[in-house]
């Protein structure tokens, strides 16, 4: 909880506001019996009527004043409480953003976004509580006590004894509410996870007609959360029907001895019914004590979720020039002897760290042709080298690690052996932003943003319109972009759903191209596109952008054959480097491929 209380820090002002409102209103609450049992008991066996309507006024005053003071203390602990949840929930995102591949590959998208949205709120409610009831219970419970013991000893032993068995069952209880809840958010991240894959794969379900297995499928983790849930919920629910039993008990009592007291003289009827509405109060502090229990038990699971996140310490640190490698040789882009595999190395929080899931394994496994668990290299001593403006192609079969080399060159992951290089220097010297700013890249299933197509190629950079209509018009999406009614100011769909595979791509590429990078990685951006789209593609990139290097990852010969230079990779592993004409002579794999795949163009 650490972490909640770091966040409280700077709304201290307004939380001593809120707690001194709070303590006003609960204190002008406590005053109400006393008033009405001077009423009964002193003014109204008088019969002086203004004395009665003064008193009478002064009920109704103190009822508003309590009132107003609620609510003023009230509203301040929404607000801090929003704000609170509002800082968490950027660094949270910030922090997010800048994990290393192998960090966010073990902690997972659906855990992620589960600390973002539901543990997040169940700081949010807690801080909000916090600032209410930790005033108000505790008060109700000592001032109850005090002012009962003050009017009738004999009547408050009642509530003595009941006392500590309520206090002892809400700890005893609430001990095992924060490995209990820790769980149900655990179950939850698998709902998110099952829920992301199925919406983000409808068609495919639908297609295969899959929806009553992925049904039952997402009814398991469904029901595995209900589980767990109903457990958390039992556990920490048991208080309540306790106190109640206890509250029905001693009211009796009280209505009972305070009957025969009054009989025999010893009490007055007011100082009962005072006595009653005190030990109501006293019952709901004791109440409020146990929802602060609950509402801790669950915020504390989740602020510890939080901050494991927050905790993570920087996994790629830029380092100085006399700690990076040194290229021996020639070329704007340099691998010299790089190998790597997935799943070593991760540097993650200690609290509550989750290890990564089968299912994220295998996903991991078949992009990149690992175990899914680090034992296998999905690079093994990798080299090449690429001058400025000059382009490579990267061919190979489905999970030989074609995409791996993007991503060690981007330094989204960092390789254990060898070294990387552009423009001269080692990528780990780079601070990220720059390194990044000299890239223009289109992934495999790359993201189309639910805003306009301007939006969507300037991408928030500064791009002058010139330069936007080049990108568009050199990625050979002018023609469909001019056909649409609002031009660049169409909007589209999630993930580019109005818009078809090929137009999807074409306007990928064009955001790639509208900063002019210096590099261009094209990540299998051509798959949807039709052979004459891609060569006239090609053609404008190696024309238009003859001072950047391209980089180009393919299924097919014809989009690489006319690169500078073609990498074919295999179980990750270099098994030829050079020119097509060269590559025809000198690896049989490649040549196969050409024969296999232009053989049957013919």
């Amino acid at each position: 909880m650490k972490l909640f209380f770091d966040y409280l820090k700077p709304y201290r002002r307004s939380i001593a506001i809120v707690v001194f409102l709070k303590l006003l209103a609960t204190m002008t609450e406590l005053l109400l019996p006393y008033i009405l049992e001077h009423i009964i008991d002193v003014t109204v066996p008088t019969g002086v009527l203004h004395e009665i309507f003064l008193w009478g006024f002064l009920m109704i005053a103190t009822a508003f004043v309590t009132r107003a003071l609620n609510i003023a203390g009230n509203r301040r602990a929404v607000e801090n409480a929003h704000n609170i949840s509002y800082n968490i929930r950027q660094d949270l995102f910030a922090r997010t953003a800048n994990l290393s591949g192998n960090q966010f590959d073990t902690l997972g998208l659906p855990s992620l976004i589960s600390r973002m949205t539901s543990d997040s709120y169940n700081v949010q409610s807690c801080a909000q509580m916090l600032q209410t009831l930790c005033v108000r219970a505790p008060i109700m419970l000592l001032g109850g006590i005090i002012v009962t013991l003050l009017m009738d000893r004999v009547l408050a032993s009642i509530l003595c004894v009941m006392l500590p068995i309520l206090l002892l069952v809400i700890f005893g209880v609430s001990r095992y509410g924060i490995p209990l809840y820790n769980k149900v958010q655990q179950r939850l991240d698998d709902v998110v996870r099952v829920m992301r894959e199925n919406i983000s794969g409808i068609r495919v379900v639908k297609a295969l007609s899959k929806t009553e297995y992925e049904k039952r499928r997402f009814a398991g983790y469904n029901d595995a959360m209900a589980d767990s849930d109903i457990m958390a919920g039992t556990v920490m629910a048991l208080p309540g029907p306790i106190m109640q039993l206890c509250l029905n008990v001693g009211l009796t009592l009280v209505v009972f001895l305070g009957a025969a007291r009054v009989n025999s003289g010893a009490a007055q009827p007011g100082v009962i019914l005072a006595f009653l509405t005190y030990f109501n109060m006293v019952l709901q502090g004791v109440m409020g004590l146990n929802r602060i229990f609950t509402m801790l038990s669950k915020a504390t699971a989740s602020a510890d979720r939080i901050a494991q996140v927050l905790a993570t310490p920087e996994d790629l640190k830029t380092v100085g020039e006399e700690e990076a490698r040194q290229p021996s040789g020639d070329g704007f882009i340099r691998f010299e002897h790089v190998s790597f595999r997935y799943g070593t190395d991760v540097n993650i929080a200690a609290q509550g760290s989750e290890p990564l899931r089968h299912e994220d394994r295998e996903d991991r496994a078949v992009k990149d042709g690992t175990d899914g668990g680090g034992r296998e290299k999905c690079l093994d001593d990798i080299s090449f080298a690429i001058r400025r403006g000059e382009s490579l192609g990267i061919i190979g079969p489905t999970g030989c690690g074609k995409t791996t080399v993007i991503n060690l060159l981007m330094r989204f992951y960092d390789a254990q052996e060898g070294g990387i290089f552009v423009d001269g220097r080692d990528v780990r010297s780079y601070p990220k932003d720059e390194l990044h700013r000299k890239f223009g890249v289109v992934f495999q299933n790359d993201m189309v943003f639910n805003d306009t197509l301007r939006q969507n190629i300037s991408f928030g950079r500064e791009v002058t319109e010139t330069a936007l209509r080049d990108a568009v018009q050199d990625a050979m999406a002018a023609e469909y972009i001019d056909g649409l009614e609002k031009g660049l100011d169409y909007v589209a769909d999630i993930k580019g759903a109005n818009l078809s595979g090929g137009q999807k791509q074409r306007l990928l590429i064009a955001r790639a191209l509208a900063a002019d990078p210096e590099i261009l990685i094209l990540d299998d951006s051509s798959s949807a596109l039709d052979y004459k789209t891609d060569a006239a593609l090609r053609k404008a990139v190696l024309e238009r952008h003859k001072n950047t290097t391209t980089i180009l990852i393919a299924q097919r010969v014809s989009s690489v054959m006319g690169m500078t230079n073609i990498l074919v990779m295999d179980d990750g592993r270099c098994i030829g480097y050079g020119s097509h004409e060269h590559l025809l002579e000198s690896c049989p794999e490649y040549r196969e491929i050409f024969h296999t795949q232009m053989g049957a163009l013919a």
